[in-house]
């Protein structure tokens, strides 16, 4: 037998390809101890994840390892309530891309995204694309996101493949970082990708005309090395963020503006609902806390009773 170390850089859900130290691609199955090792996931194994191969004479490789994860970014399976999905792992960055028009992407899912990426401490920055499409009422209201957010300092940009805009600045931000790419399908993941690395020649969706909404492009997480250094793992459009390991008392601490706050509640648990002496909803009332990112919060807390 052969042992060797490398990266997991795609997951199928049955194969996984590991990118050797010295380079060489290997698919990989797992063995089945890691169903059961730690989380309920989906995934035991996640595109991101550092692990030990070992491979037989005949050159069937097995994962036999997965070491320890620096962080990662996890989501509740769609179909299977109560398991999980790893989204990716050992991550310098997430950056969510959203679009206000064709699809519409929700501040509920953004605000979803970011108290999860607080969670597990992994950096964030919101890319709103598709600025070619947007009407003067739109974008006012994309001025207003972007404020809200810059404010309590997550890094905005706004960017169009098209109108070429702000595409260098977007090169500047996944320059020599591992990126977590993430968003609703059709907002233009690959198309950003494509504009800044042609090289990758990522494969482009469509549009549904009937529903505004994006066709999958991306069917499973993948790992591709940016000629210019770094890399970025490109994710399946998701379209639901449930919460997992969340308890409702540490939810506000994942909003930066409630954290900030928090220590002058009169109740060490207050959970900012309708508490006497609570700091948030003093905030709240004096505009100092956008009233969109409150009803997020009440909507997350609610389904984490």
């Amino acid at each position: 037998m052969i042992y060797r170390e490398g990266k997991v850089v795609r997951s199928t859900g049955s194969w996984y390809k590991v990118r050797t130290h010295d380079g060489e691609i290997v698919e990989c199955k797992i063995k089945g101890r890691f169903r059961i090792k730690g989380l309920r996931t989906t995934n035991p194994v996640a595109v991101g994840d550092e692990v030990e191969i070992e491979v037989s004479p005949s050159g069937d490789a097995v994962i036999i390892d997965i070491h320890d994860r620096k962080n990662y970014i996890i989501r509740k399976a769609t179909k299977l309530s109560k398991a999980t999905h790893i989204i990716a792992s050992n991550l310098d960055q997430a950056i969510v891309i959203v679009s206000l028009m064709k699809p519409r992407t929700s501040t509920g899912f953004i605000d979803r995204f970011l108290s999860t990426a607080e969670a597990y401490h992994i950096p964030v920055s919101i890319v709103f694309n598709k600025y070619d499409l947007y009407d003067e009422k739109t974008k006012e209201q994309l001025e207003y996101y972007a404020d809200v957010y810059e404010t309590i300092g997550y890094h905005c940009l706004i960017t169009s493949v098209p109108g070429k805009m702000h595409l260098e600045k977007f090169k500047a931000l996944l320059t020599d970082k591992v990126s977590l790419l993430a968003g609703h399908s059709g907002v233009g993941k690959s198309a950003l990708i494509n504009a800044v690395d042609p090289g990758l020649n990522l494969k482009e969706g469509i549009i549904s005309v009937y529903h505004d909404k994006g066709k999958h492009t991306t069917t499973f997480a993948e790992m591709f090395q940016l000629g210019f250094g770094g890399s970025i793992i490109d994710t399946p459009g998701i379209k639901e963020f449930g919460l997992v390991e969340f308890e409702k008392e540490e939810l506000g601490q994942r909003f930066p503006e409630m954290r900030e706050l928090m220590h002058d509640c009169r109740f060490n648990n207050c959970l900012h609902v309708d508490e006497p002496g609570c700091a948030v909803l003093r905030a709240l009332e004096k505009n100092e806390i956008a009233e969109f990112r409150y009803m997020n919060y009440l909507n997350m807390l609610e389904n984490l009773m």
